[in-house]
């Protein structure tokens, strides 16, 4: 299977932010990234990995007397 690489522009995209940010995630190693001579590529995959890495699952809420309780 051949991965697919996205050039910061395209991974703003893809993640729906902008490019400022994923600029400052390679800054800071928050996300994989490779290096071609002065070119940076971002894999398809390492993107859904950060994304999926940041999931919050939802919690059950019970509601009692106009309170939330546990």
């Amino acid at each position: 299977m051949k991965t697919q690489y996205l050039n910061v522009k395209e991974a703003a995209a893809y993640l729906g932010t902008t490019e400022r940010f994923i600029r400052r995630l390679i800054a800071e190693r928050r996300i994989a990234f490779h290096k071609l001579g002065v070119h940076v590529r971002l894999a398809l995959g390492d993107l859904d990995a950060f994304a999926q890495a940041g999931r919050v699952e939802p919690v059950q809420v019970n509601w009692s007397a106009g309170r939330a309780v546990a």
